[in-house]
């Protein structure tokens, strides 16, 4: 009851402070329309904004910057159902089913799906935060190099569920990504690999392949039929799901929701693997799995609610132990060191009024994402309305602003132009682009973990086998990965079984 008393004198004392809600309404708009934009992800946003925080108050400040980080993470859905272009990593997953069913004529049921289990993901993650933040943080510290690796290790196995009609493939597209994840950096010596001498490849250029592979890919395959339009050319219609539509989805958001605050707070994960994982889960418990990857709601309420539900547990660990979750809480990081506060577990204790003050901020900005998103989908969705004559340039030019103003680079132009040609050739061939990405997110993680631990256990291999939670990590990933390839087969033997049996009735 104490949290409770102090959450309720924190939403007292933001009433009392008009300026505070003014910006977090500006952050949460400002968030929503750079995450749609691709390149332009939360983390840039974030960080772009905060010089301008400087002169403000501190829960001003931070709340401001909160909603573009709320609003970041939910916008990259809208880009990734409408036209297959996610704004940022998390909404890749989002794309998998979002874009399929646009493709239906069911943009406004998807993007509402979205937009409610955005919100309900990243207010039940926020209400995690407020009252879980020490029994969390407790189990997140037992995460060292080896849980790190085992997490990156069960990523990787769900490239066996996401790749659509053909695991083989899927399988290729994945070794792919890993290949080009060895580009860089070496993550332990610090020499550069397979770099032909340009330092341009010292980074993997992660997005710019992100954006090539899925919105230039796109656009190129729309030249060859440039006089239709995008064949939903129709208003979006209804918007928000039917009571008895959505009310299937609820055991999905509440499980996707569970599984991204426990990923948020692991430092290193996000939201992208969150939005992945969820989604892989939400597949495994479906009794129709099949129609995930063909337009399947509850594959984009699995990817929203999980990428949601991460902001909460990122903000956990950094509030209670300093430890970022991912790359936006890095930069919240710094935010509140220089507003003068020291995250940890004094700042609950000697700030605990402006804590909780922030705390009610969150989850007021969660409320005017969900407003706010409802009220701009349809001036989004007119984007549906345009020929792909006009709209096929549109998506390069905001393609190549996109990639230009990650790093000011032409360098990355050229990648993110490459990337879409291998995408395009990629869907030719039938192809999925998403392993392509899980493995450029999931393979350093996994080699800079894996050989992290090897180095603290002396060259030993048994933190493998004697650390639990790394076994149990390690198994899921193995059963994830060959769930569906048993199934697959079993499958098949069923439908040889039918087939025989069939041909000997009509013998007979």
């Amino acid at each position: 009851m104490y949290e409770f008393d102090l959450l309720m004198n924190g939403f007292a004392t933001l009433a009392a402070n008009p300026l505070a809600i003014f910006l977090s309404l500006v952050g949460v708009t400002l968030g929503i329309i750079i995450g749609a934009l691709p390149g332009l992800t939360a983390t840039m946003g974030v960080a772009i904004l905060l010089p301008f925080t400087f002169g403000m108050d501190p829960v001003s400040g931070l709340l401001m910057i909160s909603g573009v980080f709320f609003g970041g993470v939910y916008g990259g859905s809208v880009t990734a159902i409408l036209l297959r272009i996610p704004g940022t990593p998390a909404a890749a997953a989002t794309a998998m089913d979002g874009f399929e069913l646009t493709k239906k004529g069911m943009a406004g049921v998807a993007l509402g799906t979205a937009t409610l289990s955005s919100f309900l993901g990243g207010t039940a993650s926020i209400v995690v935060l407020i009252f879980m933040a020490p029994l969390l943080a407790g189990f997140a510290l037992k995460f060292s190099a080896s849980e790190s690796f085992a997490l990156a290790v069960f990523g990787l196995s769900i490239i066996a569920s996401i790749s659509g009609r053909s695991v083989i493939k899927g399988l290729i597209a994945g070794f792919l990504g890993l290949l080009i994840a060895t580009v860089g950096m070496d993550p332990m010596d610090g020499f550069p690999r397979f770099t032909g001498g340009y330092t341009e490849l010292f980074n993997v250029p992660f997005i710019p392949v992100m954006i090539g592979l899925f919105a230039a890919a796109e656009a190129f395959k729309s030249l060859e039929d440039p006089k239709v339009r995008l064949g939903m050319a129709a208003a979006l219609g209804r918007i928000i799901p039917e009571w008895a539509t959505y009310r299937r989805l609820l055991g999905t958001v509440a499980r996707s929701t569970g599984l991204g605050v426990v990923i948020g707070i692991i430092p290193g994960a996000g939201a992208d693997i969150a939005a992945y994982v969820a989604y892989n889960e939400a597949k495994r418990f479906s009794k129709t799995p099949e129609n995930y990857g063909k337009g399947e709601l509850a594959g984009v309420a699995a990817c929203e609610a999980g990428a949601n539900g991460c902001t909460g547990g990122a903000l956990l660990t950094m509030l209670t132990l300093g430890i970022p979750g991912d790359a936006v809480t890095a930069v919240m990081l710094g935010a509140l060191t220089l507003q003068g506060l020291q995250p940890g577990p004094l700042l609950f204790k000697e700030h605990a009024e402006l804590v909780f003050t922030l705390f009610a901020g969150m989850l007021f900005c969660y409320v005017a994402m969900l407003v706010i998103g409802l009220g701009l989908l349809r001036v989004m969705g007119r984007v549906l309305q345009m020929p792909k004559s006009v709209l096929t340039p549109v998506i390069l030019v905001l393609c190549i602003v996109g990639t230009y103003a990650i790093n000011n680079s032409l360098f990355d132009i050229g990648i993110m132009l490459a990337a879409g040609v291998a995408g395009y050739f990629m869907q030719k061939w039938d192809f999925p682009a998403s392993p392509v990405v899980l493995a450029l997110i999931m393979g350093p993680m996994a080699e800079a973990n894996f050989r992290r631990a090897l180095s603290l256990s002396g060259g030993s291999y048994d933190f493998l086998y004697t650390r639990p939670i790394t076994v149990v990590l390690l198994t899921i990933a193995i059963l994830t990965l060959f769930l569906p390839l048993v199934k697959r087969w079993r499958s098949h033997r069923q439908e040889t079984r039918r087939t025989d049996a069939s041909s000997r009735l009509n013998q007979a």
